[in-house]
């Protein structure tokens, strides 16, 4: 058996980590070059392509493994959309034996656009914010970026505004000043110079500008699924998000998730999922208004999210799910649909930061019940790839990011920007 990361980032090393708990594979990882989390492990093999970014390129590559790799069953698993994408797009050139939990072409297309996700979501009844579909190519549908001001005034939009791409692999491409991963206007002249760049470039899709839900990023969710090749959801987890990332390129990833068990966000995905006839792994963004309590979904990316470590903290190794759908023969243990119910802290970011930016005390109280019960649950933190170096640059990239917290979100607000 051969298990093979695309990218190197954290997601996939949480993934390659599930695996060797669970199997003790040694797996491969193929990236443009050495990545941050990937760095001084010794739990995989390395293989370094610099035109990974290229289709044929990367085809190329996943032939040639699999051609050095006769007679063995091949998984290939990946966390970064433009990857995801590419990869369902040359499905059919590549290697038969590659077993890939991630979705085709068709669905990649009806659930990672934002504009496409909300239109799934109204279908079956769950709620999204009221959105604006900026558009900047002529001919396109929606709203051009001239009649942005009018729009947002004709809808009753109050700022802080949130700006985002529609589609991530097409922001993947797009380079200019002052651009992040999540934008949030709290000015009419903030959000018109970050239009005003995407119109001089003609972006080939929508950007959405969107109500801000209110509450701060501990009113966040993150919910991570799995529907198999049956049409059955055989993984249902999730969590509450205590801090988000805040650098420009990071904004808005979760750094650390308190686990537990949201049984009507779980029925509104598996609905979701349902109505699209999603295949593979699947992760939502959510967020519970502090005003009302209502759930309000933002997203469903099309791949297990960079923190999907939560999920086998909690008690579901997402390696297993994959395998008992696409490679049951090397699973002893086969089980059905599984809900990851334990409660576990998860963090990639120092303790005593994170308690530094929980605001409610109860919150706190139960964080430090959680650390107390079972410690903290960090996807780089692994005894299995357990060298003196890697401990400590593992640890050294804790001070790291304590450091942009200093300089990108000093101190915590209600809002969470």
């Amino acid at each position: 058996m051969l298990l093979v990361g695309l990218g190197g980032d954290i997601g996939v090393y949480a993934f390659l980590r599930a695996a060797h708990e669970r199997y003790g594979w040694r797996p491969m990882v193929l990236s443009q070059n050495p990545t941050t989390f990937m760095r001084y492990t010794t739990l995989s093999d390395w293989v370094i392509e610099p035109n990974i970014h290229t289709p044929s390129v990367l085809v190329e590559r996943l032939n040639g493994i699999a051609a050095e790799h006769p007679g063995h069953d091949l998984m290939l698993f990946t966390n970064l959309d433009w990857h995801v994408r590419a990869l369902a797009q040359h499905r059919a050139e590549l290697d038969p034996r590659w077993t890939v939990p991630l979705c085709d072409l068709e669905t990649f297309d009806r659930v990672s656009s934002k504009v496409a996700f909300a239109e799934a979501c109204a279908a079956v009844d769950v709620r999204t914010p009221l959105t604006i579909d900026v558009v900047f190519l002529p001919d396109a549908a929606g709203t051009h970026a001239k009649d942005v001001t009018s729009e947002i005034s004709r809808l009753g939009i109050e700022y802080p505004i949130i700006g985002k791409p529609a589609i991530s692999a097409d922001w993947f491409g797009a380079s200019f000043p002052g651009k992040a991963k999540i934008h949030h206007f709290e000015s009419e002249s903030e959000l018109l110079e970050i239009i005003g760049h995407l119109d001089r470039l003609g972006y080939p899709s929508e950007f959405l500008l969107q109500e801000f839900v209110p509450g701060d990023e501990t009113h966040m969710r993150s919910l991570t699924a799995y529907r198999d090749s049956k049409g059955e959801i055989t993984l249902l987890a999730g969590g509450q998000v205590l801090l988000e990332e805040h650098t420009p390129g990071t904004i808005g990833i979760p750094a650390a998730i308190l686990t537990g068990v949201d049984e009507g966000a779980f029925a509104d995905a598996s609905r979701i999922l349902n109505h699209t006839d999603y295949f593979g792994f699947a992760n939502f963004d959510y967020k519970v208004s502090s005003r009302t309590g209502e759930r309000v979904f933002f997203e469903q990316n099309p791949r297990i999210g960079r923190n999907n470590y939560y999920v086998t903290a909690a008690g579901v190794n997402v390696a297993q799910i994959a395998v008992q759908d696409l490679l049951p023969e090397h699973e002893s243990e086969p089980t059905g649909p599984t809900t990851a119910s334990g409660r576990i802290l998860y963090s990639v970011a120092p303790y005593r930061l994170l308690l530094r930016y929980l605001l409610d005390p109860a919150l706190r109280q139960t964080v430090a019940e959680a650390k107390a019960r079972a410690g903290v649950f960090h996807p780089l933190a692994y005894s299995g790839d357990g060298t003196l170096r890697r401990r400590l640059y593992v640890k050294a990239l804790g001070w790291r990011l304590a450091r942009k917290y200093k300089q990108y979100y000093p101190e915590p607000t209600e809002s969470g920007f």
